[in-house]
């Protein structure tokens, strides 16, 4: 076991099976030293969070859904990474996209989205600190709150 997995261990996370792609489109591209990750949504196997920010969802269970995104993504990372997520130089970028109602939640968007990032920062140390963009949507497939993409260098 490498030092990312123990430490994904010590955090107390488990990595689901990268999820294969639901429609036309590959769930992650490698490009140069840069890894491209389709949007990962807030499902896993059979739990799924779903629901609209300001109506159902809570900005704390919202966090829980970027946390599921995040295992997620780490999932694909390591896909792409040939099951070696030592090889990530930085998380380069996540866009975050929230389920939600109204303008009166715009100001919660990002503070979801942080479930996400802190799980990256937690994991990866300085490698994952990113960039980000963090907005909000009407609706998401299979009604998730939350989907995340991101760009990662790798070795």
């Amino acid at each position: 076991m490498n030092a990312i997995d123990q430490k994904i261990n010590d955090l107390g996370l488990s990595l689901p099976k990268a999820a294969a792609p639901v429609a036309n489109y590959v769930p992650y591209v490698i490009s140069g030293n840069l890894v491209f990750v389709s949007g990962q949504i807030s499902k896993i196997d059979d739990e799924k969070i779903g629901g609209r920010l300001g109506e159902e969802l809570t900005v704390e269970r919202g966090q829980d859904a970027a946390r599921l995104s995040a295992l997620n993504l780490l999932a694909q990372i390591k896909a792409a990474c040939d099951g070696d997520l030592s090889r990530v130089k930085r998380i380069v970028k996540l866009g975050g996209f929230v389920q939600a109602s109204g303008s009166h939640t715009q100001a919660d968007i990002p503070r979801v989205i942080n479930g996400c990032s802190d799980i990256m920062v937690a994991v990866f140390g300085d490698k994952g600190r990113h960039a980000r963009f963090a907005v909000s949507a009407p609706s998401l497939p299979l009604d998730v709150a939350v989907e995340i993409d991101a760009v990662v260098e790798i070795d």
